[in-house]
């Protein structure tokens, strides 16, 4: 590979490069265009923030907040010998709160989110742009330029320049590091089969407190028909559900903390004792291993946590901070401390706890609000899990879905049809599978703590790499957050015969898609790369290519950001003709949140102009979305044309003093300011010629005045206008897409389990999931599918 790179060095010496440092102003609707531009300058007005916080409520906290419904429960799933011991179990619940959503993820780990984006495929892309770990590297030095590319350089002797070389050093650290975001994903995707299940059927069981002779069966198909409701109205997406559901949780936790307050003073004040921690290291004293194993119930309080940070694509993070510590940590510190206050007097309730401490009075009405709040908690989840899964469709560690964009304003705010559905027959299946809260809980609490795990490595590094913490800060972090996970992880283990297996059997089975995935990705990329066209073939064939040219422009699609793919010389060998424009089109994902409209194309000449073959990179974030086709081609032909047009008035500058074609960028150009109509126009002009087969912007100069470059600058028009005229009659011809239906195969002398992953497993994820000329929207009468085989 490394020879065909020189190759391509020494023989692509006629394209030029041409950076106009100009943006280009996009129209779009007023009220889309107010709420992005306050999104991206992080600029909130007080009533939008507090509106913002209020919708928060119904997409962001529902599952933390309705954590009441099982915690005592799964604590205490037999009879309380003590009243000490609730007090110890509010203390934990308590301090639980406090260090894990209130200190460790509203107050640091909500900071660490890629521009507004959380989850941890966020921290990856973060930690991509920081070190150069991602697996395939399809990255060119202009993606740095980009505006939402935010990096910085380490001096050679700091603990962060050790780091990143440490991590870079050997391929199977970069693999480890990608394993253990995916361990975080697919948790999380566990989280979003589990929470519904067991918060729906937390809340419909209260129909028993009141009615204890009915069926439990009766309580299961009420919650299976209320799970299906819940997954049928994702398509109305996160805005509209939002605005629906907040409402709900607000009057959700004013209900809770009132009857809290309610509970305290009727019952036992004692209960505030807990605020103490002393009485922690007694109940660990008094009740030694059974204690321990308890944690598991406790830890179901900050269920919700990581939820809540894989939610801050859809708001603002000053917005789910003032939602977090003005409603939801006194509400819920409250919940818990009138259950317990109940629980007090009444040690045989410990399994209906919520139910049997509300007043008689509202029973009925608590209990629809309590079912509406489930509902909204697995809202939550069910939103985390949309948006962690795109970013891992965009990382190329997920087959790729249909995704959709449910809302002009936020394009955060998605939803995924096949995995919707997905998640609501397992949802069922896990409801009634086990009829029991507490196996679930059992479950739910594996799925929890291992995420917070993967995030606090992840933190760790990114406190290192980003942030450039001092060293004795990142131990205080990582140090307090270990000890209360693993204490948490530990007693969970002794779950794992109790239920806690279900989220380790569904994550290791999207952990096996998703890595068998990227591995057949990589290697696809691999292929591309070891067998793409020297350009010195490509020249040798002459301005005809040794073909007939006819009429029209091919796009070929290639995952190549430079070279000429090998797509193209099957293509070439096995038809007589070629298109008499080709444009080789290479659609990529960066580890950036969004890609600006401006910033999306690059453009690159091929050859002489006589060939007419140009390179075309359309660049896209995470949180992007890849438009129609006709949308698609029509901005890739605007910033051909544009590059066409820039490159004419260059060559027309070539002999004066501003620019030299084969010496470096003068001052002028650096700094040349072009005049339109008395406005002044800032522009940095780059025409060098490139010794690499390299892409560069091709940005609109909006106010340029052709006719004005220079005095000695006369734009050889009649060159540039013959070419649009040619373009625009190839166009008018018709546009072909032309894509490669590659075959992964693994060799014969391969192992048994690469034969299997590769040959059945990838196989399989390729031929059920969606083909690149649907992801592209190609009309099928323009598609073209050059088939190939390649053995990995």
């Amino acid at each position: 590979m490394a020879s065909r790179v020189e190759d391509d060095q020494e023989t692509d010496t006629r394209g030029s490069m041409w950076v106009l440092d100009q943006k280009l102003d996009q129209p779009m609707d007023e009220e889309a265009g107010r709420l992005r531009s306050m999104y991206r300058e992080k600029k909130f007005s007080v009533l939008l923030l507090l509106r913002l916080a209020f919708q928060s409520l119904g997409v962001v906290f529902g599952d933390l907040g309705t954590s009441p419904l099982y915690v005592f429960y799964n604590t205490f799933p037999g009879k309380i010998d003590n009243s000490e011991d609730v007090i110890g179990a509010l203390s934990l619940i308590i301090y639980s709160l406090t260090l894990v959503p209130l200190l460790k993820y509203v107050i640091v780990v909500c900071k660490a989110n890629d521009n507004g984006q959380g989850g941890t495929f966020a921290l990856y892309s973060l930690l991509c742009r920081h070190a150069k770990v991602k697996i395939i590297p399809n990255q060119h030095r202009t993606d740095e330029e980009l505006t939402t590319y935010s990096r910085s350089t380490f001096h050679e002797q700091s603990y962060a320049a050790k780091t990143k070389k440490w991590l870079e050093e050997y391929a199977y650290r970069k693999t480890a590091l990608l394993l253990l975001v995916l361990v975080g994903t697919c948790m999380v995707i566990g989280d979003g089969i589990l929470t519904p299940a067991i918060s729906v059927l937390s809340a419909v069981g209260g129909i028993k407190v009141r009615g204890p002779t009915m069926n439990s069966d009766v309580v299961i198909l009420v919650a299976a028909v209320v799970l299906v409701g819940l997954f049928s109205m994702q398509h109305y997406g996160t805005d509209k559900v939002g605005w629906l559901f907040a409402p709900i949780v607000l009057l959700w936790f004013l209900m809770i903390g009132g009857i809290g307050i309610y509970n305290i003073w009727k019952y036992d004040s004692s209960v505030l004792k807990a605020f103490s921690p002393v009485y922690i290291y007694r109940y660990f004293r008094r009740n030694g291993k059974d204690g321990w194993t308890s944690l598991g119930g406790i830890m179901l309080s900050i269920t919700g946590t990581e939820a809540l940070f894989a939610d801050l694509a859809h708001f603002p993070v000053l917005a789910v901070q003032i939602a977090f510590v003005l409603i939801v940590f006194p509400c819920l510190l409250l919940a818990y401390s009138g259950q317990a206050a109940y629980l007090m007097q009444n040690h045989d309730h410990a399994s209906d706890a919520f139910y049997r401490s509300i007043p008689v009075s509202i029973y009925w009405p608590v209990f629809l609000v309590a079912t509406a709040a489930a509902i909204v908690a697995s809202q939550a989840t069910i939103s985390a899990t949309f948006s962690i899964i795109k970013q891992a469709l965009a990382h190329g560690c997920f087959p790729r879905v249909k995704v959709v964009h449910t809302s002009k304003n936020f394009l955060g705010q998605i939803y995924v049809p096949d995995i919707n559905w997905i998640l609501m027959i397992l949802c069922i299946a896990v409801t009634a599978g086990f009829k029991n809260q507490n196996q679930i809980g059992n479950a739910y609490g594996t799925a929890v703590v291992i995420v917070m795990l993967v995030t606090t490595l992840l933190m760790t590094l990114i406190m290192i790499l980003v942030w450039r913490c001092h060293w004795i800060i990142v131990v205080i972090f990582t140090g307090l957050s270990l000890l209360v996970e693993c204490t948490y992880f530990s007693a969970v283990l002794f779950k794992v015969d109790q239920g806690g297996w279900v989220p380790l059997v569904i994550a290791a089975a999207f952990l096996l898609i998703m890595f068998v995935w990227h591995y057949g990705t990589v290697k696809r990329y691999e292929f591309e790369m070891h067998s793409k066209v020297s350009m010195a073939w490509i020249l040798g064939l002459g301005p005809s290519l040794g073909l007939v040219r006819v009429p029209g422009i091919g796009l070929v699609y290639t995952e190549l950001a430079s070279g000429v793919p090998h797509i193209f010389s099957h293509f070439i060998t096995n038809l007589p003709a070629i298109h008499s424009v080709v444009v080789f089109v290479c659609v990529k994902y960066l580890p950036v949140y969004t890609v600006p409209e401006e910033e999306r194309f690059l453009v690159k000449r091929i050859g002489p102009k006589n060939f007419h073959m140009f390179r075309c990179v359309a660049r896209y974030g995470y949180k992007d979305l890849h438009k129609k086709d006709d949308d698609f081609e029509r901005k890739l032909f605007e910033n051909l044309f544009m590059f066409v047009r820039l490159e004419a008035m260059m060559e027309g500058c070539s002999d004066s003093d501003d620019y030299s074609i084969y010496g470096q960028q003068t001052q002028q150009s650096r700094e040349g300011l072009l005049n339109n109509g008395g406005n002044t126009t800032r522009s940095s002009v780059d025409l060098t010629v490139s010794s690499v087969d390299s892409i560069v912007p091709a940005k609109s100069p909006t106010h340029l005045n052709y006719n004005t470059v220079g005095s000695s600058g006369q734009v050889s028009s009649h060159t540039e206008i013959d070419e649009l005229e040619f373009l625009n009659s190839c166009r008018d011809a018709g546009v072909v897409h032309i894509m490669g239906n590659t075959v992964v195969r693994a060799r014969r002398e391969s192992r048994f389990y690469k034969k299997i992953a590769v040959d059945y497993i990838y196989a399989f994820l390729r031929k059920i999931c969606r083909e690149n000329s649907v992801i592209f929207n190609v009309p099928h009468e323009s598609l073209l599918n050059v088939g190939q085989v390649f053995f990995v």
